[in-house]
């Protein structure tokens, strides 16, 4: 278990200690999940001795988003976010990657309809790129469906949404896989664990569509937008279960993912069984970008 107790947490307009960053058990954040939150890389770059936050505006804009659609009666706004975030980063003074995890919440002893007061904090950990990420995982379709945006809006990136995610967890555990994929209501895929989704066939990359019953994740357009600067057609649709038996490739993405491969789904090889150079080629340009190894001053970074 990781030691973080060196470290300092923003909490409701204040830098505290990690051990002293509480809230109360009977707040509406703790007793229902009345919280909203984004996960955030900072990649550092040691030859510039520089971290490189990645898409930190997006982020918080979205948070705002999910913060009008959880109801709640005060939006804490982006840029107060932001700046505490680069704050946080340098008197913690970290010499390694980080992941960011930026959160409002409904505070107070309210019931499950309370929409105040709310409050805010930020945390932020040492986290590397994850082995998978080298060698690709194997993945299975789930006998969970994915929550509808009518029943639970999946576009807010509520805490409350990813118990969905962790029951096809563990049951993808359980059953000898390292992650799961969801079918929609509709039957038809929709996004990976706290993962967006993406397939190769016919050297076309295909995803399911904003409509699919999925986070509109940020990491999902960085992607889409890498892609297509490398000449590689997206298409953006519904997409059946049955298609993985034509990819040649498939990759999961998202903040905590990056660019994981998917290199059998089901129990069947999907392509060769390893990585394929669509993915590799994506992984080289994403990352080269997050790190700052290409475009520093790129608008998607924020230099600490």
């Amino acid at each position: 278990m990781s030691d973080y107790s060196g470290l300092l947490v923003y909490l409701d307009g204040e830098f505290v200690a990690w051990n002293d960053a509480k809230i109360h058990v009977f707040s509406p954040a703790v007793k229902y999940g009345a919280a909203v939150f984004e996960g955030i890389r900072g990649y550092w770059n040691a030859e510039r001795g520089t971290m490189y936050l990645f898409r930190l505006e997006e982020h918080m804009r979205r948070l705002e988003l999910s913060q009008r659609i959880m109801r709640f009666n005060r939006i804490v706004p982006a840029q107060a976010m932001m700046d505490a975030t680069v704050e946080l980063m340098r008197r913690n003074g970290f010499r390694s990657s980080v992941h960011i995890r930026p959160t409002a919440y409904v505070a107070g002893q309210g019931e499950s309809s309370a929409q105040e007061p709310v409050g805010s904090f930020i945390t932020a950990i040492p986290r590397g790129t994850p082995k998978k990420v080298e060698t690709g995982c194997r993945a299975q379709i789930s006998s969970w469906q994915r929550i509808a945006d009518n029943v639970m809006p999946t576009r807010a990136k509520s805490n409350a949404n990813y118990n969905n995610s962790r029951y096809a967890g563990i049951q993808a555990l359980k059953d000898g896989y390292d992650s799961a994929i969801f079918l929609n209501s509709r039957g038809k895929l929709s996004e990976g664990q706290a993962m967006c989704l993406f397939l190769v066939r016919n050297g076309v990359a295909v995803t399911p569509s904003i409509t699919s019953d999925i986070l509109e994740s940020i990491t999902r357009d960085t992607v889409i937008q890498l892609l297509r600067a490398q000449g590689v057609e997206v298409q953006e649709r519904d997409v059946d279960r049955s298609e993985f038996h034509d990819a040649t490739e498939a990759f999961f993405c998202g903040t905590g993912a990056e660019i994981t491969p998917i290199v059998n789904v089901d129990g069947d090889a999907v392509g060769d069984g390893s990585p394929g150079p669509v993915t590799r080629a994506l992984q080289t340009a994403y990352f080269d970008l997050a790190f700052g190894r290409t475009d520093p001053g790129h608008k998607w970074l924020t230099a600490v």
